[in-house]
């Protein structure tokens, strides 16, 4: 998994979790990456510091960014937004999420938005073995 910091042509600054470089690029080039703020799909990388692990068994963390983005209701709202929409468009993998996740981070299996069911347990796995998943609430739809 990589984080990549991305700005839309309307100078929003977001980041972007994917499997690898070329996951983003091949996500950019079906215009499935916008911006969590305004929707635009008109996205480009913007440079960031490398993190290194020098294998010194020292545990460090990379530096926190010297500007944090302030948060708003209306840029928490469409990231929100945006989190729906990604739900809806992912395909479900039901009870074989945490399978389907490791497949995919691996390269196992091709790389593509994924929702299911995992339990507590499998999703701490998960992030334990550095595969990033988001907890998100049911929809609207499903709740009745």
């Amino acid at each position: 998994m990589i984080v990549l910091n991305l700005c839309c042509d309307n100078e929003h600054l977001f980041e972007g979790w994917f499997a690898s470089a070329d996951a983003f690029e091949t996500q950019l080039g079906r215009q499935q990456v916008s911006c969590p703020v305004c929707g635009s799909a008109q996205i480009e990388r913007r440079p960031a510091a490398p993190y290194v692990n020098t294998g010194s068994g020292v545990s460090r963390q990379p530096p926190a960014a010297p500007n944090p983005i302030p948060v708003n209701a209306d840029a928490l709202a469409a990231a929100l937004a945006m989190l729906r929409r990604l739900g809806k468009e992912s395909e479900d993998v039901g009870e074989r999420f945490a399978e389907e996740a490791r497949r995919i981070h691996y390269g196992d299996s091709d790389a593509r938005n994924i929702k299911g069911k995992a339990t507590r347990d499998d999703v701490g796995e998960l992030l334990d073995e550095g595969i990033m998943v988001l907890p998100l609430s049911p929809d609207d739809d499903e709740l009745h």
